[in-house]
């Protein structure tokens, strides 16, 4: 600060010195010059210290610095300004005085009154780093009235280059402020890019500051000068280098875009793939460039005429033998590679056309994987190339070579189309009843065929499918027929049913010839039906023997006694066909001249009753008794006896 005349006092019209000057203002000394510092005239003190001052009244004009803040800030005006000079400096004390007054210590001085506070890097720093000749720039040093400048603190600017060296060499102005604070040199998060030219977008805002403002040579081998202005940016190439060595005329915005360089197609491309040889559809539309195009040369052929040239063949090679040499486009799409374009309208123009059931079939029941890849081609000439046999290699003979469709189709597996035809060609034709029989009933699961339907049946006879009711097997027992049980050992078991049932009916047994046994049906015996002489005997719940081996030969073994014994002592021969044959019951053929009464004349029209007619009850049942009978005529003849 500069030096501030002092007040002289007023003493009236005399104008007397109150004392000598400072010797600042010795030149002023003498009463001739007293209306130099002061108003003439008048009561008060007026001083004029800014007519001399003028660096003082140009910073209290324009409110900069300390004065400003010491003034009372009610009086306004010049005058009333320079009278309050007077309260830092005063005068007229001799010329040894320093006309300076400090209310503080310099380590306690608020440098906020000087309207420049002291804060960040800033702080602490000495007075002298700043307050110095040095720091003075030259207009300024021209109006400071102080000749030693290192007694003031005048002169000195606000900007950041008075007290520091303008390290970018007059490229942004002086305006430090709009890029670094006091607090930290290099922290320049205050500069914003978007009010500069250039703008910062995408992945441009990301990079560091150096990698585009380079470093400049400067004369002073030491120094390093940062370029900040006058950089190129209209284009891409300015920064960048072009990695298609000028293949494109358009600019890289055509295919780029600032947010990344890669992937290069954007939504505001103007390259247009589909002019080229081969338009970008469906999912090589977001495929970057770099995928297809190896080299930065993007004019450098690529091949694209079949899928293969850039895509693996998962198949393997199963298709090269085709027309088309296995193009992926026969079955897929640029849409997707799934699903697959092959339908089963395609499969009917391949070596196994879809039908039937195989029709809905998914592709994965038949194509299974192999390795990485999927088998497509696979054998399909017999059904059981992909089907399990499970007729359990019963026609896997040289006939029928397991052949599938003989008997089934791919419409449905059952019913088979094994028809009654058919089986009438095999071994055992249906005939009679064996028509209506299911298939299920002879052809039923075998355990040797591992639970299979058993087709090829070995035994073919009767007991191979139907329960042998004449159990235990015939044989040339006592009472069997001798001509039966001959047959049986002379044929199959099959050619003994047939002796005597048909496959008609089981129950019908009219070619059974009774004539050739030992009893020959002759008589009443010929209406009889079968079971009324071979009985059946319960063998367990649900089944029964029907006996023909021993059936009984004498008419006791069938009939019933009516005669409650009275002639069991009789011989074989003298049984009941010494009264009655098997034509009717009641005797035509007794001879009763063989008895020990013969019957002669009129006794041969007598009925038998009429003499045999003592009668007794057995077993419930009334049976005449022809032993004893009388003789005598008495007997019969004799008087009625009244009761």
């Amino acid at each position: 600060m500069l030096l501030a005349l002092g007040v002289f006092p007023a003493l009236g019209l005399a104008q007397f010195s109150p004392g000598a000057l400072s010797k600042a203002h010795t030149k002023l000394d003498g009463p001739t010059h007293c209306t130099n510092c002061h108003v003439g005239g008048g009561r008060d003190r007026k001083l004029k210290c800014t007519g001399c001052h003028a660096e003082i009244k140009q910073r209290l004009t324009a409110n900069q610095g300390l004065h400003p803040a010491l003034m009372d800030q009610v009086r306004m005006g010049q005058t009333r300004r320079d009278d309050q000079c007077a309260k830092c400096h005063s005068e007229h004390n001799g010329e040894k005085f320093v006309p300076i007054r400090w209310d503080v210590s310099l380590d306690d001085f608020d440098h906020r009154k000087t309207g420049y506070p002291l804060e960040g890097g800033h702080a602490g720093v000495k007075c002298a780093r700043c307050h110095n000749p040095e720091r003075i720039a030259p207009a300024a040093r021209k109006v400071i009235l102080m000749k030693d400048l290192r007694r003031t603190y005048l002169g000195l600017g606000t900007a950041c280059a008075t007290c520091h060296e303008d390290k970018h060499k007059g490229q942004v102005g002086d305006k430090c402020e709009r890029c670094h604070t006091v607090a930290k040199w290099k922290d320049v998060t205050r500069f914003d890019h978007n009010t500069a030219k250039y703008k910062l977008t995408g992945a441009h805002a990301k990079v560091d500051c150096a990698k585009c403002h380079a470093t400049l040579p400067s004369p002073n081998a030491d120094a390093k000068v940062v370029r900040y202005t006058g950089i190129p940016f209209a284009q891409c190439a300015d920064c960048h280098k072009d990695p298609h060595r000028g293949s494109f005329a358009a600019g890289c915005n055509s295919c780029h875009n600032d947010f990344a360089w890669k992937p290069a197609r954007n939504t505001q491309s103007s390259f247009d793939h589909s002019k080229t040889k081969f338009p970008l559809l469906g999912k090589h539309a977001p495929v970057t460039c770099d995928k297809c195009h190896k080299t930065s040369d993007y004019k450098a052929p690529v091949a694209h005429e079949q899928c293969k040239a850039c895509h693996k063949d998962i198949h393997g090679g199963q298709f090269a033998a085709r027309a088309d040499a296995g193009d992926c486009a026969s079955c897929h799409t640029a849409d997707g590679w799934k699903p697959s374009t092959y339908t089963a309208l395609s499969h009917a123009k391949s070596l196994y056309p879809l039908l039937g059931k195989h029709a809905a079939v998914t592709c994965d029941k038949c194509h299974q994987p192999a390795g990485a890849a999927t088998r497509y081609k696979v054998r399909y000439q017999e059904c059981i190339d992909c089907h399990r046999d499970i007729h359990a290699g019963q026609f896997a003979d040289a006939s029928n070579q397991n052949h599938c469709e003989a008997c089934h189709t791919v419409d449905r597996f059952q019913p088979a189309k094994f028809t009654l035809s058919r089986h009438n060609q095999t071994r055992f034709p249906l005939e009679g009843g064996h028509v209506a029989v299911a298939c299920g009933d002879c052809h039923q699961k075998r355990p040797e065929l591992h639970d299979a339907v058993a087709y090829k049946i070995a035994d073919r006879s009767c007991t191979g499918c139907h329960l042998d009711p004449h159990q235990p097997p015939v044989r040339g027992t006592r009472g069997t027929d001798d001509r039966l049980a001959s047959s049986v050992k002379q044929s199959s078991v099959k050619q003994a049913c047939e002796v005597c049932h048909n496959v008609r009916t089981w129950r019908q047994v009219a070619t059974f010839d009774h004539s050739k046994t030992r009893f020959a049906l002759t008589g009443s015996h010929r209406g009889a039906a079968c079971e009324e002489c071979h009985r059946a005997t319960a063998l367990s719940v649900g089944a029964r023997k029907v006996v023909f081996q021993n059936a009984p030969l004498q008419c006791v073994g069938c009939h019933e006694d009516v005669h409650a014994g009275q002639f069991a002592a009789m011989s074989e021969s003298q049984g009941c066909e010494a009264c009655h044959g098997n034509i009717k019951w009641k005797p035509g053929k007794f001879d009763h001249q063989k008895t020990s009464f013969s019957l002669v004349g009129a006794h041969e029209r007598v009925p038998c009753k009429d003499c045999h007619s003592s009668k007794k009850e057995v077993n419930g049942r009334v049976v005449v008794f022809y032993k004893p009978t009388p003789k005598d005529c008495v007997s019969c003849h004799g008087p009625k006896l009244k009761n």
